[in-house]
């Protein structure tokens, strides 16, 4: 009886370890796969499209609408832009080890909206940035009025250390490893993934470049904010159909332990016998709760 409940637990739960909302194992028929994607690829996508939406025009942004030089331009939009890439590596670790990727990406793309609207009211208040030049007299910006821009854009750098990073990975959780079927469209995933990160990046290149330069930088960085307030609606909509995986850990801690194994036990000699090796043999999470139950 024992083994033909395994066998059947099997069949209707995911083997993988994957877990709803509240921590219990989930039914494949009713989530993940396909059916939870869609609000993935959708938060991805637009999220690509707020990033590159800033980013594409940035420069022409700060020397021709604060006044900056180009070098000085151009010196703060890199600085910006490696802070984006930096981040993702607090964003990871504080996935893995803590909060899970749902969660991070939650409060992540909470963070980026806000940085979204803050960007947004720099470019649309008048007193939130220079006035316009009168003949070749350009008046620089204030203080508060570089405040209130950077404020923006690095806690849009914040949002897009725990988004870059999760995203992805949180769109592979929703296929079961274990199941050969599934295993295959998790490759068909990743095509997809990528195919709308192109689509974001090519509607922001094009279009919302124009709506820039043609009908101001607030409508130009407006969009782009109304598009993340949509991802963060996607993402939060598709719940009840995701899979989720338990915090496993800091890597750090464990990339640690391998290197110092490692030098411990630098002469020691491999066993003929693999059995003797040590293993750490995972359990499925669907059986015990149905075994337990």
């Amino acid at each position: 009886m024992l083994s033909g409940g395994s066998n059947e637990s099997s069949q209707l739960y995911t083997g993988d370890g994957s877990v709803d909302i509240n921590g219990k194992p989930v039914l494949k028929q009713n989530t993940g796969n396909w059916r939870a994607c869609p609000f993935i690829l959708g938060t991805e996508c637009c999220e690509r499209l707020a990033y590159y939406g800033i980013a594409t025009n940035l420069v022409s942004y700060l020397a021709n609408k604060l006044h900056e030089g180009n070098v000085s331009a151009a010196r703060n939009v890199t600085t910006w832009q490696g802070t984006c890439y930096l981040t993702p590596l607090i964003g990871a670790i504080l996935a893995d080890a803590y909060r899970g990727r749902y969660w991070t990406i939650a409060a992540s793309s909470t963070i980026y909206f806000i940085g979204m609207c803050a960007l947004t009211l720099s470019a649309s208040i008048p007193s939130l940035k220079p006035a316009e030049c009168v003949g070749s007299v350009c008046p620089p910006a204030t203080l508060a009025q570089y405040e209130v821009l950077f404020f923006g854009l690095y806690l849009i750098a914040l949002g897009i250390g725990g988004i870059k990073p999760c995203v992805s990975s949180f769109g592979a959780d929703q296929f079961d490893d274990t199941d050969p079927k599934e295993r295959v469209k998790k490759g068909s995933f990743f095509n997809w993934f990528y195919f709308f990160i192109n689509i974001g990046a090519l509607m922001s290149s094009s279009f919302l470049v124009w709506i820039q330069d043609n009908a101001g930088w607030g409508l130009g960085f407006g969009i782009p904010a109304l598009f993340m307030g949509t991802a963060i609606a996607s993402f939060f909509s598709g719940t009840p159909l995701y899979r989720f995986q338990r915090p496993g850990g800091s890597p750090v801690t464990r990339m640690c332990q391998v290197l110092v194994a490692s030098f411990r036990k630098w002469n020691l000699e491999v066993p003929i016998d693999s059995s003797l090796l040590y293993r750490v043999i995972q359990c499925n999470d669907a059986e015990t709760y149905m075994n337990a139950s």
